[in-house]
């Protein structure tokens, strides 16, 4: 198991973001139509794991995979849907420079789904300290299993998601 570590919000990480994001709009071309940063390194003031997330929205999932060799040689590693039907998954690891790549075809659910959880984030600060403190206390309780801690983040995600998409549905 990986250890499980969330600091505190670094100022950086929108910039991590943007070279990473910059580095695979070249690889996948007019294949991609957007990329988002996505997860808790994109809320300003956001405790979490140092992992950048990015969230792309294809063209055609199916043609994703043939840019595997190119992300290969840009440092991750393809995970095909790695148990998310419609979904490409892309790790990159090493020194202060994690990042996953989450690739749906445009107009996927989850697309909805994560963009409007780390909007809602940004515009709501008593969310944001409350998963921040949860996050915090199940590293402190589960430090050397990631399956733990996500399992005990599963619920107040699933709502928080929920309050969220109804939130930006108006």
């Amino acid at each position: 198991m990986r250890k499980v570590e969330v600091v505190d919000y670094r100022p950086e990480w929108p910039a991590l973001f943007e070279a990473e994001a910059a580095r695979i709009a070249v690889v996948f071309g007019e294949d991609l139509l957007a990329l988002h940063h996505i997860g808790s390194t994109s809320v300003r003031g956001m405790a979490a794991k140092p992992v950048i997330d990015i969230l792309g929205e294809a063209r055609d999932i199916l043609a994703v995979d043939s840019h595997n060799d190119a992300m290969r040689t840009a440092g991750f590693l393809a995970k095909g849907e790695y148990g998310l039907p419609g979904r490409r998954f892309f790790i990159k690891s090493g020194n202060a420079r994690a990042c996953h790549v989450h690739i749906y075809q445009t107009g996927h659910p989850d697309i909805e789904r994560h963009l409007a959880f780390r909007d809602y984030l940004r515009t709501h600060p008593e969310p944001v300290r409350e998963y921040a403190t949860l996050k915090r206390s199940l590293a402190a309780r589960f430090p050397a299993d990631i399956d733990a801690y996500c399992d005990g983040k599963d619920s107040w995600v699933k709502e928080t998601e929920r309050i969220a998409l109804a939130w930006r549905r108006g």
